[in-house]
């Protein structure tokens, strides 16, 4: 009788060390699903954000572009009433930030301090930062806003040679020179 006893106790102890098996082996199969899922919901994340800040970049490259055109057309219509030729506009010190060329520098202070921060990053061994880390590491609140001016900022220096900008959206210390537009100047 207590042989019996004794195998009966060990089939219940493997059929619950099996069930418990079967149980982790479910669990499993379940969290490689969640993060093959989360994998491809961050990859669609990032493309929405870079959508998005592309259509931000558009946004404010227009408004600055209607400006510009206002300004034009309120200085021909006063010059015209007026009779008189007054000088071509110069751009507010500080509000230009040039292509790269080997000595030349920003006047702007917003971007002289985007820059400096990641010279400091560079020289640290730190890698590059998204526009919110950049904002973060400015002492800015990290409101929509702000992060977009820090964005817009950021692409304006990396799109004329300053900082280099990865497909992921995140900033880095680089020069390069760029081809100059024919244009007359932009902020």
């Amino acid at each position: 009788m207590r042989r019996v006893r004794f195998m009966t106790e060990e089939c219940a102890v493997v059929s619950v060390l099996r069930m418990l098996e079967e149980r982790e082996a479910v669990a499993r199969v379940r969290a490689v699903g969640l993060r093959i899922e989360a994998a491809r919901v961050a990859e669609m994340l990032e493309a929405a954000e870079i959508e998005l800040d592309r259509w931000v970049i558009a946004r404010e490259e227009l408004v600055e572009a209607l400006a510009a055109s206002a300004a034009g057309t309120a200085a021909v219509t006063e010059a015209e009433a007026e009779q008189e030729t007054a000088p071509s506009p110069v751009p507010v010190p500080g509000s230009t930030v040039p292509a790269w060329w080997g000595g030349l520098s920003v006047t702007a202070p917003d971007c002289q301090r985007i820059l400096g921060m990641l010279e400091e990053r560079r020289s640290a061994g730190q890698g590059p930062l998204k526009a919110k880390e950049i904002a973060v590491g400015l002492g800015l609140e990290t409101t929509p806003a702000k992060v977009e001016g820090v964005r817009s900022k950021a692409r304006r220096l990396a799109e004329r040679g300053w900082l280099l900008q990865e497909t992921s959206g995140m900033f880095s210390v680089g020069r390069r020179p760029v081809a100059v537009p024919e244009a007359g100047p932009s902020a």
